[in-house]
Parts: structure tokens; C-alpha cells; sequence
């Protein structure tokens, strides 16, 4: 007998070799075809009158052929085929291309259904390519994602096999179910790709779009838990007074707040897992501080993890001047130390007689061994990779660890990218933060715009211009950051000192091309995207970015970021030509705020969280059917229901719970393995 788990070679009509193909898709079990969910639908019962069709829409038409099919030889590789329908409310013309077939079986005078995209004008309205059934046909057809050698209508037969040989078991207990007035599965899984009515296909994504959500938040749910035993490292005593008394700046409540929420769980006695977010300049640093701090008159060791050296490098001289008059030891451990360098620090930090150590990866190297280690911090986590995170820990005896990012997310996503993490939100900014002015303009500025930078320039400033990163396949018109800076270095910029950074030079080269800047000598730096995680380089206050539209809303404001962060007043200036209403809208949104968070809000609007989030490092599950912005009221729903039911049975062991077990035991698994 068929299961969810049997593999999908047993289902009949599938065999070894289309097994194959199914498994490159994704679909490896029965159980997994059945979540394997239609992309789109033709709706055969929304039929409407030709005359009341809306232009560049698709849509059903009922309607009888006219005029006889005429043929047309195009080139030896074209033949089209023309004809006109009509109905009671008017007539249009229909266009098929190399569909000899299709076109032999239509008969002149018979009525049939076309479903496709209305093109033309008011006096012509014209359908090309449609689908075409016989007029009785009446139903929802469900269109998968298909390939050469899988197409949709094989994918819609499989799926039949599977949906009536199948028993599901249900994954929501019945009391959630009534609650939210969500059908059951077999009603789910059969509507969603064979729905009789659009009401039933609802009703069915509504089901299937709560499960999945209801699910991920219950298997994130269990990675906390599992994450968190008991930890060598309580923090006894809470010394922030101290720690304020002893810094030449003060905190915001932001930062306060924050901090208190973090020693709050280090006191507890389970080892602290938390996300600090906040945007760039918000003072995470300061954050870090405090709390390595506390941790050193606590009797133990701190380790912070930056992804560069430059970047470890500024933590480490940031942390050395807070901690100056406190008497904590702090050290730096890179690459580029040599090797009687790193075995004194290692040998230092193995006696305990380093209290904080900043690194890289270097860090993460067997030999490095710590006395007591308490705290674990890694900057700008999503550039290590999930694999990383956890590699400093066993290090210490189950240590705290917190994560710093500048990268703001949106709550809703972040629950889900971090659900395994306590967030925290600075947001509120440090007294003196400059506000930077934003400007958008299209390349007719240019020169205008050359001439603004060489006035910050000639008062001895400095400058970045970001170019969009081009791949080599690209035939777009934008130049490429190398020729752009060719041109700029012996032309409009010839009289200042111009220096080029992008993501394939040698790591040793980029490291020198941003200490220069730093420096001072570097006074315009033509870079790409390399920079939107770089080093504070306060004499930076004018920004250029090229192609603005090339880039996502929380890029440009990362980028932004760069400048600003000095006394001196800044400037951001986003070139594009493009007219569409949309890149409009986009570059408005940042032109008008500074507010990281409800940048990246927008950000996810516009675009989606699939392409908000680029490549995922994260290592959780793809959404089959949820869409986190769109559906955010039901994830909601869904993460109380998963408090609420986990809170009467924390081990899912009562009966009207088990397939849900199994759900989340399979997505625990998966959560696991990356």
C-alpha cells in the first residue's frame, strides 16, 4: 500500500527512469508530488462575453469559429494559422503558431472555449496562442512548473494516481482546525489541484498556506529547545552601572533595553541565543561591549567574530578604546599575524589572560583554545554561512551567543530566517548621527554630479562611486566598475587619487585598496556591492550609485550607510534612467527614509521574499505555497496556535497530534542537516 514516505519510483505510471526527472524536481516520495502544487490555473468556469474581455488579461472565452482557418507559411520553421470567433457580444480574431494538430481537429461553426490574453485595441480584439477545449468542458485545470522532459498535463496525471491511492493522514488537530475554519487535508490536497470551484480552491490554500506556516514555526519552535540546555557560563552578578560610569559616551534606551534583555537570559542559567538587529551606526558595538564587560567580571571569556580583517581590526581598536579604563584585556587574532604572534595570543588567551578576543575565521582554528569562554559573538552572520555559527561554541561549555547585523529585516521574515534565535531591535540612534540627504536623478546630471563630488573633494573629503555588479553574460548598457574607473582615473578625475575595489580582486587586494581609503590616500573609491559590509571611514561623505535600479531597497540603504558617520554633512545620489513607475516608487521609498526597518519592509513588498532574500544561507525550507509578506496575518495566526498547542502538549505525544509529529520531525531533520 502507497504512503506519504513510499519513493516515488512505486507510483504507477512513474518507474525508474521518470523517477529520475521527478527526483530533480524535488519530488523524491508520493508524499512529496502531492505538495508539489500547481503554479497557475485556467479557470474554464469564468467565462466572459468578448466584448467585455480586458485587454492584456487572461481569461475564458465561449465562442463559435466564423471564418474558415486560414493557413500561412511564414519561413520553413513558422506556419501560422488565423481565424475568427465570435459570440453574442462580439467577434476577435484568433492566432495559433505551428499548431498543425490543434488546427486540424477545429471545425468551422463549432463552439469551443479559448483561454489566453486578450490583445488589440477597441476595434480589433485579438487572442494569441490560447488553450482551447470543447464548450462543455467545466472545471479548474492546474498548470505545474514543467520541463522538456515533464510537462504539466504528466504532472497532472501523477497526481491523480496519487490523490486517489492515497490515505493522508492529518496534520492539524481538529480543535485548530475549527478555530480557524480550515477544511481537512484530503479537502486541501484534492481542491488544491483538481478545486471543483474557486471557492474550494481558496478554502484549500488557506489550509495548506496555514499548515505550512504553522509547521515551520512548530519545528523552529523545537530547534530552540533543543538548542538550549544548560550552560557553564550563568552570569551572577548584572555590572551595566558600572560599565556606564566608566565610558566617555552614554547609552541610548535602545541600547539599554536591548542589553537587559540579553543579560536577562545570560542570569537564567540557559545558554543565551539572540539576534541583535540595528541599523548602521545604531551602536551594536557599544551593545557587544557592555556585555563582554559583564561577562569578564563574571569570571569569563569573550570571543567577537568579524567576516574580514579590516573589520576585526575595527571592532578590536573600537573595543580597546571602550574598555581602555575598565582594565579588560582584549586581543586580536587574524591571518595575517605571524606565527610567534598568534602562539603567544593563543597561549594568552588558553590561560585566561586575555579577557575579550576579536577574529576571523582564524578563530574558528582547532588549535585556539579558550580558559572560560563565555560569549560568543559573530558580526554580519549571513556572511559566515549557518554552517559557521556555531563553531566557536564547543569551544567554551555551551557559552552564550549573539548575533549582530546591520542587514535590517523585517519582524516577520526574521521570525522565520532566525526562528531559532531571540530577537532583539535597536532602534533608536545615537545622539549626534548624521541624517544623510538622499537625491535621485538620471544620467543628465552627470556632469553636474562630478563637478558636487570634487567640491567635498578639494575640502578634503572623501567619496565613493558603486557601480552595479555585471555579469558576464549580461548585454545590458552598463560599464562594467573596472572600465569605469579606467575612464574616471585618466579623465574627469585625472587631478585627484582614485582607487577601484570589486569582488574579484585578490582578498589581499581589496584589504589594501580599503586600508588606503581609510587612510586617507584613496580619495574617490570606484567600488561595487564590496563595500555594503565595509569599515567606518568617517571623511567619507558623498556617495554615487550607479544603475540605482539594479539594486534591492535595503542594498542601497546598506550602501548608504557607508557615508554619514563622521561630523561632516553627507550626500547620497541614486543615477537611473529607468522611467517605469515601479523603479520610481522604489527609489522614492529610500530617497524619503532613513529608517532601515521600514525600508526593508518596503523592500519586502516590491519584491517578494524570494528575491529579497538573494541566495539563502539560512538553511531553512523554501516556502511550497506560503508567501511571507502576503500571508504575514496568518503566520501571526499560526505562531499563537503553535504557543497555545505547545504550551497543553510540549512533546506532541497525545494521539490527535501525530501527524503533526511527523511533520515537523521531518523539517527538524531538515533544519538539522544545514
Amino acid at each position: 500500500m502507497l504512503t506519504a514516505s513510499t519513493d516515488i519510483q512505486y507510483l504507477k505510471g512513474v518507474g525508474e527512469k521518470r523517477a529520475v526527472v521527478l527526483k530533480q524536481k524535488g519530488i523524491d516520495t508520493v508524499g512529496a508530488l502531492l505538495r508539489f502544487y500547481p503554479r497557475a490555473y485556467l479557470d474554464w468556469t469564468a467565462v466572459k462575453p468578448i466584448s467585455e474581455t480586458l485587454f492584456f488579461e487572461n481569461c475564458c472565452v465561449k465562442a463559435k469559429i466564423i471564418t474558415p482557418i486560414k493557413t500561412s507559411y511564414i519561413r520553413k520553421s513558422m506556419t501560422i494559422y488565423k481565424f475568427w470567433v465570435e459570440d453574442s457580444s462580439g467577434r476577435m480574431e484568433v492566432t495559433l503558431f505551428n499548431q498543425k494538430f490543434l488546427a486540424e481537429k477545429l471545425r468551422e461553426g463549432r463552439e469551443y472555449l479559448f483561454y489566453g490574453k486578450v490583445e488589440g485595441n477597441l476595434f480589433k480584439r485579438e487572442m494569441s496562442s490560447p488553450t482551447i477545449m470543447e464548450s462543455g468542458y467545466n472545471g479548474i485545470e492546474p498548470i505545474y512548473p514543467a520541463s522538456y522532459n515533464l510537462s504539466s498535463k504528466m504532472i497532472e496525471k501523477l497526481v491523480k494516481t496519487a490523490v486517489s491511492s492515497l490515505c493522508l493522514e492529518e496534520t492539524l488537530p481538529e480543535e485548530i482546525r475549527k478555530r480557524n475554519g480550515l477544511c481537512d487535508i484530503k479537502f486541501s490536497i484534492e481542491n488544491i489541484h483538481f478545486p471543483r470551484t474557486p471557492e474550494n480552491l481558496e478554502r484549500a490554500k488557506k489550509r495548506l498556506v496555514f499548515e505550512e506556516l504553522f509547521v515551520l514555526q512548530a519545528g523552529l519552535n523545537f530547534l530552540k529547545k533543543h538548542s538550549r540546555g544548560k550552560t557553564g557560563c550563568k552570569i551572577e552578578k548584572n555590572y551595566l552601572g558600572e560599565f556606564q560610569s566608566k565610558i566617555p559616551f552614554s547609552l541610548t534606551n535602545a541600547q539599554i533595553r536591548v542589553i537587559n534583555e540579553a543579560l536577562y537570559d545570560m542570569s537564567s542559567g540557559k545558554p543565551m541565543n539572540r539576534l541583535i538587529q540595528g541599523d548602521v551606526g545604531s551602536g551594536k558595538t557599544a551593545v557587544a561591549a557592555a556585555l563582554m564587560f559583564v561577562t569578564a567580571l563574571n569570571g569569563f571569556q569573550s570571543a567577537l567574530m568579524a567576516p574580514t580583517e579590516i573589520l576585526a581590526e575595527q571592532h578590536f581598536k573600537t573595543l580597546s578604546g571602550i574598555m581602555e579604563s575598565t582594565g579588560i584585556k582584549c586581543g586580536l587574532l587574524t591571518g595575517s599575524l605571524t606565527k610567534k604572534q598568534k602562539n603567544s595570543l593563543k597561549d594568552a588567551l588558553k590561560k585566561g589572560e586575555i579577557d575579550v578576543i576579536v577574529g576571523t575565521h582564524a578563530l574558528l582554528v582547532d588549535d585556539v583554545e579558550f580558559d572560560n569562554l563565555g560569549l560568543v559573538i559573530t558580526d554580519e552572520q549571513h556572511r559566515f554561512g549557518v554552517a559557521q555559527r556555531g563553531k566557536l561554541s564547543p569551544k567554551g561549555e555551551n557559552p552564550h551567543t549573539l548575533v549582530m547585523s546591520a542587514t535590517p529585516i523585517p519582524r516577520t521574515l526574521g521570525l522565520i530566517i532566525y526562528g531559532d534565535l531571540d530577537i532583539s531591535i535597536i532602534d533608536e540612534y545615537p545622539k549626534g548621527r548624521q541624517s544623510i540627504d538622499t537625491y535621485c536623478v538620471d544620467t543628465s546630471y552627470r556632469q553636474r554630479i562630478y563637478n558636487y563630488i570634487k567640491k567635498f573633494l578639494d575640502e578634503g573629503r572623501q567619496g565613493y562611486i558603486v557601480c552595479p555588479l555585471v555579469e558576464e553574460n549580461e548585454t545590458m548598457d552598463i560599464t562594467p566598475a573596472s572600465e569605469y574607473y579606467e575612464k574616471l582615473k585618466s579623465g574627469e578625475f585625472k587631478d585627484y587619487t582614485v582607487g577601484l575595489l570589486h569582488g574579484k580582486m585578490k582578498p589581499q587586494d581589496k584589504d589594501r585598496v580599503m586600508r588606503s581609503f581609510a587612510a586617507g590616500e584613496i580619495q574617490l573609491l570606484i567600488a561595487t556591492t564590496v563595500i555594503e559590509v565595509g569599515i567606518d571611514v568617517p571623511n567619507a561623505v558623498i556617495m554615487v550609485i550607479e544603475n540605482a535600479e539594479r539594486f534591492g531597497l535595503s542594498q542601497l540603504h546598506q550602501l548608504r550607510g557607508r557615508i554619514g558617520r563622521g561630523k561632516h554633512k553627507s550626500s547620497c545620489i541614486l543615477i537611473s534612467d529607468n522611467k517605469s513607475p515601479d523603479t520610481k516608487k522604489r527609489l522614492n521609498v529610500i530617497k524619503n527614509s532613513c529608517d532601515g526597518f521600514k525600508i526593508a519592509d518596503a523592500d519586502l513588498e516590491l519584491r517578494g521574499p524570494g528575491d529579497f532574500l538573494g541566495s539563502r544561507q539560512h538553511g531553512l525550507p523554501d516556502m511550497k505555497i506560503a508567501d511571507i509578506f502576503a500571508d504575514r496575518e496568518i503566520l501571526h495566526l499560526a505562531g499563537k496556535e503553535v504557543e497555545f498547542l505547545l504550551k497543553s502538549d510540549p512533546t506532541l505525544k497525545n494521539p490527535e497530534n501525530t501527524g503533526l509529529r511527523k511533520e515537523i520531525s521531518a523539517l527538524y531533520k531538515k533544519l538539522n542537516a544545514n
